[in-house]
């Protein structure tokens, strides 16, 4: 792939940089990312994304555009109300970067679909709101040997690691969250300051790129701790479960 006048002048802030070149931004035309939700996390999730250049983007979400949707969903905008989310973030994917391809999923993740849809990118960015969902994907992405990335929210505060569980050294999402904790409010029940979802979709987008470019130091294996409040972030050590029933079967 050669890149036209248009795209040299479009990525030249990313051209210049020597990790990533002309040969790195080729490699992210090239490349396929669904995103998991286009809701707090996956809006500057996609936005970011298509301003780099990645190739082809695909997004699933089954719902639809609400008011109090836009204190945190910025890809959405008022007059967007109603519509579905992929449509309305298709949308500000065209204003954005028309050169980039858009696949829509208006439809929930489920079992009869994840593997046909996850199984033609190349990493996943999880930006869900439930366990079932994130187990689903941990488990396709495990079986089809594909990275993901996810992040999730609380009130001022978030985490955010890339998970390689096919990998005989790097932890799953079950060796993080081995089973479902049970009630946990979600950003309707227990509210959510807009800007921590910016922050972390924004690392999330960070930690894909460097995926796809292969440039500094993976998450997978860690975990990024995020406090506002604190104003502070630091990373633990996420350490593989010989005891995982995920990604080490043999303990089934």
């Amino acid at each position: 792939m050669t890149l036209d006048d248009d795209q040299l002048e479009r990525y030249a802030r990313h051209i210049i940089l020597k990790q990533v070149g002309g040969a790195g931004q080729q490699r992210l035309l090239s490349s396929r990312v669904l995103v998991i939700g286009a809701g707090g996390l996956g809006s500057p999730v996609i936005l970011y994304l298509a301003a780099a250049g990645v190739g082809t983007i695909g997004i699933i979400d089954d719902d639809e555009v609400s008011l109090s949707n836009l204190q945190r969903q910025i890809i959405h905008s008022t007059d967007q109300i109603g519509q579905s989310k992929t449509a309305s973030a298709k949308r500000m994917i065209r204003q954005i970067n028309p050169g980039i391809t858009v696949r829509t999923y208006p439809e929930r993740l489920l079992p009869d679909n994840a593997e046909h849809i996850m199984a033609d990118y190349d990493i996943i960015a999880d930006g869900c709101d439930n366990f079932d969902t994130r187990f689903l994907i941990n488990d396709i992405c495990l079986k089809l040997k594909k990275p993901f990335v996810s992040a999730a929210l609380s009130q001022f505060d978030g985490q955010i690691s890339t998970f390689k569980g096919y990998l005989a050294d790097k932890p799953c999402y079950r060796c993080l969250v081995p089973d479902h904790p049970g009630n946990v409010g979600n950003c309707a029940e227990a509210g959510i300051l807009g800007a921590v979802a910016g922050v972390l979709g924004s690392l999330q987008a960070v930690e894909v790129l460097k995926e796809l470019l292969d440039l500094g130091d993976s998450l997978a294996g860690k975990l990024m701790l995020y406090d506002a409040l604190g104003s502070n972030s630091r990373s633990i050590r996420l350490p593989k479960d010989p005891g995982c029933k995920a990604c080490n079967p043999k303990q089934y």
